[in-house]
Parts: C-alpha cells; structure tokens; sequence
C-alpha cells in the first residue's frame, strides 16, 4: 500500500484524535450526568417516600383506592405515566391496600429490604424501589422508578451538552485541514518548481514562505546546489584548459611524424624528428598521467571515511628510494628530518603520497646539478626544499595555477604537480606557501589552525 502524503496522515491523526476525545468526552459526560440524575430522582423518591410514610394508612379502605382513581382518571392527561413513578402501601400480610393505579399495583411486598435502594426487575423492566415503613410502623411503603426513564434523562442532558461541542469539532476539524493545507502550500509549489526545473538550473531555492522547521533542509539543498555548480564549473574549465593543453602535444606530435614521413633518406633529420618525438610522447603521457590523477582527487575525497593513520616517515623514505636513481643521475644529494609533527595525522594514505610524489618530481626536475634537497616534517608543517633555484615574484604568485609552467623551461611537465598540491592540501585544511631566498626554493603546507 502506497504511503500516504504527510498533509493527509496528519489530517487523519488530528481527526482521529479529535474524534476520540469527542467520545471519551461524551462517555465521561454521559456518565456523570447519569450519576447527577440518578441522585436527583433518589432524593425525589426519598421525599415522595416521607410523606407517604406520615400519612394515616388505619382509615383507607377498597372504597378511598376506586375513588381516588376515579378521581384521577376524570383528570386531563391523568392516564400518562408520570416520570415512570410508582408507589404502593402494603399492610403487615404483605397486601397492597393502596398504589397509584399504575406501575404500583405491579410492585411485590419486601420487607427484609426495607430502608434501602433496591433493584428489581418487574414484568422484564428494571426498577428502582426503595421500601420504608410508616410512621406508625403497621405499613410499608414502596416507592419506585423505571430505570430506563432516568436512563433516557440522562442521555438527553449528555446529547444536549455534547451536540453543540460535535459542532465546533466539526469546524475545528475544517479550519485544520484549511490550515494544514494551507501551510504545506508553499511545499507543493516548491515541489512543483522542482520537478519543472531544467537540468543546468542550480539557482538557490526560494526561503520565502517556507516553515521554519523546513528551512534548514531548504539552505542545505542550497549550499548542495552551490557546490554542485562549483564543481560542474571547474569540472567544465578542466575540460577545457584538458583540452587547450592536450590540442597543442598532439599538433606538435603530427608535425613530428610528418617530418619524420619526409625525412626518410635523412638521417640525421630523421634522428631528430624521432628524438622530438619521443619528447613530445613523454611530455603527453605525463599531462595525461596529471590529468588522470586530478580527476582522480575528486573520487579519492568521497572516500574519506576510510581515515587512517598516515605514516608521513614511511611514505617520504619509500618515495625517496623511487626517485634516487633520477637524483643520482644529477649528483642531487637528499636531507631527510621527517619525525616531527605533520600537517594532519589522520587521511588517505594515497592522497598523502600523491602530494609528496609531485613535490619531489618537481624539485628534482628543476633543481641543478649536486643541488641538495630538504624535506622537513615539524610544527605540524611539511616543507620540501631545493638549492639553486631562483625565482621572480610573479612566477611566484603564479605558481599553482592549473597547466602554469615558467617560461624558459627545458624539462616537459604539464603545469599541474602543485595545482594537485594545493587541492589535497586545502582538502585537509592546509595552506601551502611558496618561498624563494638567497637562490633556495621551498614549499612549506601548514595547518591553517
């Protein structure tokens, strides 16, 4: 069975619940009236029971009962039951000698119950009787009620109280589904805008109208379609810059094969077309390999909530080893002090290694013959540092920049080491700066905290 909507559950709940107090209402009503009513005709009967109990019960004779219910009879609307009221005088043999002509005379002699309430059933009608004697002891008196007239009393006093108050829960009723309807107005148009909405539209949604209690799900989606549409722009500008960057390799790499096409019966031309193109192979696999690795951050950081420990002196010493032989080959000579605190403790082991990976590509590619380079872990900073290397401020400020590279530069690269740099690096909550003084280039990533 299909859910139902939250409008019509709590529209249900609240008549459900309404109407249920109603009832109990009603039932607690009913029941003390009927307890009032009850009281009311005891003491009615107890009254009607006195005086009948002070009557001279020595002089009635058969004669005085025809008489008084001739007497009766000639009155209007005499035969009527009056409020189901009964009474009889019985003598010592148990003998009624006087009743009411109507339910009296039906009554039956009791005397062990005499001074107290009983209940009795009389011809398949329950009654309440109470038996007292006369004054002068010789008679007993019974004066009795129908049940179900006090019964019928007291359900027309509960059904006079409770119909007025079934009316204002009606229009309670109808002003909640109003309000209710209401409320969750500005949440069907907002539903309705949308599903109508165009794919590319990540424009905030409206606050206006909105409930409180649903606000805050509204400004989530908001920040939601922000960094989705952040993420669409840089994913649309990496695209592009991929492409600027990748058009410019490739062109160089068919003029290369033309050439080489040309330069058959060449050989030295031939040797030199397949000299550039190699380089110009080189230079492509590593934009790839960069681009391939960017792309990959994205993926990497959804995958944060398989946190571990990272073993900073680990994954420096193993990447020393890998690029030993690319150092060695220009007499670079390394200088480790990788045991104090790093920039973050807890994050992806791959990531890590991915951003210490291309600031040790770097800075061999770019450092000069018997240069020396420093990798330093302290203070919650990691700082990777190479000799002779001089720099101007604006290829400073500039560095970072997606597909940036110097120019005058010899060796291939595809300008994107230190923009993946800088992307884990802000991803964990760091700053990287860059320095150049007296002819030593360094990296430092701190925790901005």
């Amino acid at each position: 069975m299909k859910k139902l909507s939250l409008r019509l559950r709590l529209i249900v709940f609240f008549t459900g619940i309404s109407c249920l107090i109603w009832v109990i209402a009603g039932a607690l009503s009913w029941h003390e009236t009927k307890e009032k009513v009850d009281e009311f005709f005891d003491t009615y009967q107890m009254l009607l029971a006195r005086q009948l109990a002070a009557s001279d019960w020595n002089i009635i004779s058969p004669e005085t009962q025809q008489r008084t219910n001739k007497i009766i009879k000639n009155i209007k609307n005499a035969d009527e039951e009056d409020e189901a009221i009964g009474f009889a005088v019985f003598n010592q043999d148990g003998r009624i000698i006087f009743h009411d002509n109507e339910n009296g005379r039906y009554f039956h002699f009791d005397n062990q119950d005499e001074g107290r309430f009983v209940n009795l059933k009389i011809d398949d009608e329950d009654w309440r009787i109470v038996f007292i004697k006369s004054a002068d002891e010789k008679f007993l008196i019974a004066v009795g009620q129908e049940l179900e007239y006090r019964n019928d009393i007291a359900l027309d006093m509960a059904e006079e109280f409770m119909l007025p108050w079934g009316g204002g829960l009606l229009l309670l009723l109808i002003l909640i589904v109003f309000m209710i309807s209401r409320e969750f107005a500005p949440l069907r148009k907002l539903a309705f805008d949308l599903h109508f909405r165009k794919t590319e539209d990540l424009s905030p949604l409206p606050e206006d109208g909105i409930p409180q209690e649903i606000l805050p799900l509204i400004r989530a989606l908001n920040v939601q379609f922000a960094q989705i549409d952040e993420l669409l722009k840089r994913e649309r500008s990496f695209i592009s810059d991929s492409a600027h960057e990748l058009r410019s390799p490739l062109t160089a790499l068919k003029v290369q094969l033309e050439v080489l096409r040309l330069s058959i019966d060449d050989e030295a031309s031939r040797n030199n077309a397949m000299q550039k193109l190699e380089i110009g192979i080189e230079r492509s696999a590593r934009l790839v390999e960069q681009l391939l690795a960017l792309s990959r951050l994205e993926a990497s950081f959804e995958q944060e909530s398989d946190k571990q420990q990272i073993n900073w002196p680990q994954i420096i010493n193993i990447l020393k080893e890998e690029y030993t032989p690319a150092a060695e080959s220009k007499n670079i000579a390394f200088k480790l002090d990788v045991n104090g605190t790093p920039p973050f403790d807890n994050g992806n082991q791959t990531l890590a290694a991915l951003m210490v990976r291309n600031l040790l590509d770097n800075a061999i590619k770019y450092s000069h013959k018997e240069a020396t380079i420093e990798i330093m872990i302290k203070n919650k900073e990691l700082i990777v540092s190479n000799s002779g290397i001089d720099l101007d401020k604006d290829t400073l400020t500039r560095l970072g920049e997606r597909f940036f590279r110097p120019a005058g530069q010899k060796e291939t690269g595809s300008g994107l080491g230190l923009s993946i740099v800088l992307r884990i690096a802000d991803f964990y909550g760091c700053k990287v700066s860059f320095d150049n003084k007296d002819g030593k280039f360094s990296v430092s990533i701190k925790t901005k905290n």
